[in-house]
């Protein structure tokens, strides 16, 4: 059985206004962060730390990250693969692959080393040509429409529903969201150590569930806007990211080259616009 969290004794100092310092002991919720390896037809292909749990769609949306399938015909197979902790209990900590006959294994000049931390989206990767993959998916001519309203909802209504969160404090989520007339619905939310993991789990549970690309739908992440962000959600199909935090330079020049929407700074009643802000309607 995978656990998302751990409990652990912890002690606590407090302050006081006259400089006192009041100590307690209490147990106290923290995120879990094991390592998982991914394997590809049988061939270590990376190992990544995340928060254990929907592994599946971790290792799916990895692969989509990659380049390596744009469709859940490209997998023949998603299983466990052997392995136990040191008390015996199945570790959960291998996913194995099966692409599908003839879906091309990633070229080894653009595999990553063996490691990648949970806070890395292109950590590895072996050249800078490797860095920015082509999307099978025209993100441009998608025809997302949606109010300014409708924006800016959505990081309240992902913050509803990180219960990881609220319980350690200490992992980030991402939600895919569908716009409907009554307001945005949530499609799928995943919450990590890892951003990037947070965000290739809800692009992988697009691919199993066959949304892929992932049309006329807003992903909304709690951090900031990352280059690796917007290539993830450019190779899902995916046409707008929002982020309560900034982009960097590059995520925005990417995300015009791609067509995406890419939003920032969306925190109560204000957001900025960094792309294609055709697409939010301000009438």
């Amino acid at each position: 059985m995978v656990r998302a969290s751990r409990r652990r004794r912890v002690t606590r100092l407090r302050v006081g206004d006259d400089g006192a310092v009041e100590v307690n002991a209490r147990a106290d919720t923290i995120a879990g962060e094991e390592p998982l390896e991914l394997r590809l037809n049988g061939r270590p292909f990376t190992v990544t730390m995340r928060t254990p749990g929907d592994d599946f769609d971790l290792a799916a949306g990895f692969l989509v990250s990659e380049g390596v399938v744009s469709s859940m015909d490209h997998i023949a197979g998603l299983r466990y693969g052997p392995g136990v902790h040191a008390d015996g209990r199945a570790s959960y900590n291998i996913v194995e692959v099966t692409l599908a006959p003839g879906v091309a294994p990633p070229d080894t000049s653009a595999e990553r080393h063996v490691y990648t931390s949970s806070s890395c989206g292109i950590c590895g990767t072996a050249s800078i040509e490797a860095v920015t993959k082509t999307s099978a998916f025209d993100v441009a001519r998608d025809g997302l429409r949606m109010t300014a309203a409708q924006l800016l909802a959505l990081p309240e209504a992902l913050r509803a529903e990180q219960s990881l969160f609220s319980s350690t404090g200490g992992v980030h989520a991402a939600g895919l969201f569908a716009l409907d007339a009554d307001g945005p619905r949530l499609l799928c939310l995943r919450e990590d150590v890892g951003r990037h993991n947070a965000v290739d789990k809800v692009v992988g549970w697009a691919l199993r569930t066959n949304l892929v690309p992932a049309r006329n739908t807003v992903l909304q992440v709690s951090g900031r806007a990352s280059f690796e962000l917007v290539q993830k959600a450019h190779l899902a199909g995916i046409p707008a990211l929002a982020a309560v935090s900034a982009p960097s330079s590059l995520a925005v020049e990417l995300a015009d080259q791609a067509g995406i929407t890419l939003a920032g700074f969306s925190r109560g009643r204000s957001v900025n616009l960094y792309t294609r802000a055709d697409r939010v309607r301000t009438d």
